[in-house]
């Protein structure tokens, strides 16, 4: 009775300590309420933060409700990325991880050394600086992979930090025959420190801008989430039903009203000094492969009779699927069947299919539309990045849709009538059991902080509660966010660490409800190709027959 007590206690004072914590920071944040507008296109004059601490001051967030500022405060908590202690300045390069001075071993297996089908690989990491010393902390971005390319088999390892320089990798192993283990160093830990305050302190490292237009007066501005405070008013575009904010500095002689377009301004090209950049250099430590320390495969012999076979994955544990002989193979929930033309028509007849988000989910619209003959684009004049897309086929009844997310999208000049909030497009629709949506947003938020990006995914989820509650047999489907190829530019404005990090907050925002992730980030860093921000054909077949099986899951070819 006195240990439930205790707990009980000790919960109150942790739920006391979360309230403190929310109502301080929205009443730190009630000096934004006077900008929120109760119109579209209004004027906001300026107005620079007095507060000393504050870094990111020109970059304002409109306060939440209790119960989303809560869920902010654990998501971040829950993600946060182990620090790295802060070096001298300037950085020391020689300080940070070198992998040609780190490496991996593989740990024994069973009594004997064998491993078998259901057992688990595990590989121990260390890291060591540029001068041979091996590091004291951790923070280290790492990749780990198993392959046998002969198979064309591969399936993802989940690395845990032990915050002392040394990192594990575990593998399910999934076939017989060889597997290759691969561990790769994405970025040392004080490259991610950059990152991360870069995010906060230059989220306007790439712009945006727009054209305003009046007669024969015309003038352009520029505009973004957060833009720094100057003695030109600035032109509020928050939108009124998500509230998702957007803002530009308003033109001299036009108003608000006769802004005509968005799109891509450019990017600032130094943002960092000579010894920062020195942390993101491709061959040297930026996404350069780790070696063993002794051998680097191990042969898998079959599974043992009464042996425990590998199940589905958990939110935050185990992989979600594997590659053999070139065919993704999904752990738990659908079983994943090859779809040929014939079968897709046959799967989609009746069906409405509406894709929303960024060129990652445009690939998917495109494969439907190279692969169903009968199913034809009709060209609207729209912008071929941005869209809208509309794909029909008369014969058997199947609408295909693509529409990009809203700001801050980084594409070519779209009217502003056609930015869209995906949350807003799915409030427009009826639902049912013959639709299909689905969406995919990351790309295009790696230089903001976090809680933009938390944002965005609150409201998201929102219009997928209504939708689900006024037709509960509509099918959603997210895809995740996925590695790329990484050089210096790719890195500070898109890297891999922060689509890992918007992963981890999309898995904690949809827990729950009744929808389906295909995890592209495992699908790429499973199969042997190259990582490519727009992953290739054989990696797009296997992430739309995932789709296919979602949609049709007795279905296949």
């Amino acid at each position: 009775m006195k240990a439930t007590f205790c707990t009980r206690r000790e919960f109150c004072a942790l739920f006391l300590f979360l309230n403190v914590f929310v109502l301080i920071s929205v009443l730190r944040h009630m000096d934004i309420l006077e900008f929120q507008p109760k119109f579209n296109s209004t004027i906001i004059m300026p107005r620079v933060s007095t507060h000393p601490n504050e870094i990111h001051s020109f970059c304002t967030f409109q306060p939440l409700s209790p119960e989303d500022a809560l869920e902010e405060y654990l998501i971040l908590d829950s993600t946060a990325w182990p620090e790295t202690p802060l070096l001298p300045a300037p950085i020391s390069l020689q300080q940070t991880s070198d992998p040609a001075h780190s490496n991996f071993t593989i740990l024994p297996g069973r009594k004997g050394g064998e491993w078998h089908v259901g057992d688990q690989l595990e590989v121990m990491i260390q890291t060591s600086d540029f001068q041979g010393r091996p590091k004291k902390s951790g923070g280290d971005f790492l990749l780990a992979s198993l392959h046998n390319r002969t198979l064309e088999a591969g399936v993802a390892g989940q690395v845990v930090d032990h915050l002392n320089g040394s990192y594990s990798a575990v593998f399910s192993l999934l076939w017989e025959g060889d597997a290759q283990v691969e561990v790769t160093l994405v970025h040392p830990g004080e490259a991610i420190s950059v990152l991360n305050r870069l995010n906060r302190e230059q989220p306007d490292r790439i712009y945006f801008k727009s054209l305003f237009r009046s007669g024969s007066l015309s003038e352009t501005t520029l505009c973004n989430v957060c833009l720094r405070p100057t003695q030109q008013p600035l032109c509020n575009y928050t939108d009124l039903r998500t509230s998702e904010p957007w803002f530009c500095y308003k033109p001299k002689n036009l108003s608000c009203d006769a802004r005509i377009n968005h799109y891509n301004g450019g990017w600032k090209s130094k943002v960092l000094n000579a010894n920062e950049e020195k942390l993101f250099q491709r061959g040297v430590n930026l996404k350069v492969y780790i070696r063993a320390s002794g051998p680097a495969s191990v042969t898998v012999l079959p599974q043992k009779e009464g042996q425990t076979q590998v199940k589905s994955s958990t939110v935050t544990s185990g992989p979600s699927g594997y590659y053999y002989q070139g065919v993704w193979r999904a752990l738990g929930g659908t079983t994943v069947h090859e779809f040929n033309a014939s079968a897709i028509s046959q799967c989609l007849k009746g069906k409405a299919v509406h894709m929303y988000g960024d060129s990652t989910i445009r690939q998917w619209f495109e494969f439907l539309n190279a692969a169903l003959p009968g199913l034809k684009k009709f060209d609207l004049h729209s912008p071929k990045r941005t869209g809208p897309h509309i794909c029909l086929d008369y014969a058997n009844n199947i609408l295909v849709t693509f529409r990009s997310h809203g700001p801050p999208i980084r594409f070519d000049p779209l009217d502003t009538r056609e930015l869209c909030y995906i949350a807003n497009e799915l409030d427009h629709l009826i639902g049912g059991p013959n639709t299909v949506v689905v969406f995919t947003i990351w790309a295009h938020f790696g230089t903001f902080p976090m809680e933009i990006y938390i944002r965005r995914l609150q409201s998201i989820r929102r219009a997928v509660v209504r939708l689900l509650d006024r037709a509960p047999d509509t099918l959603i489907v997210i895809r995740t966010g996925n590695p790329k190829d990484l050089n210096l530019f790719a890195s500070l404005f898109n890297s891999d660490w922060h689509s890992l990090q918007c992963n981890k907050v999309l898995r904690a925002m949809f827990k729950g409800l009744n929808v389906h992730l295909i995890d592209a980030w495992e699908m790429n860093l499973a199969h042997h190709l190259p990582h490519d921000l727009h992953p290739p054909p054989p990696i797009i077949r296997n992430m739309i027959n995932h789709l296919l099986s979602y949609i049709c899951p007795q279905n296949g070819s």
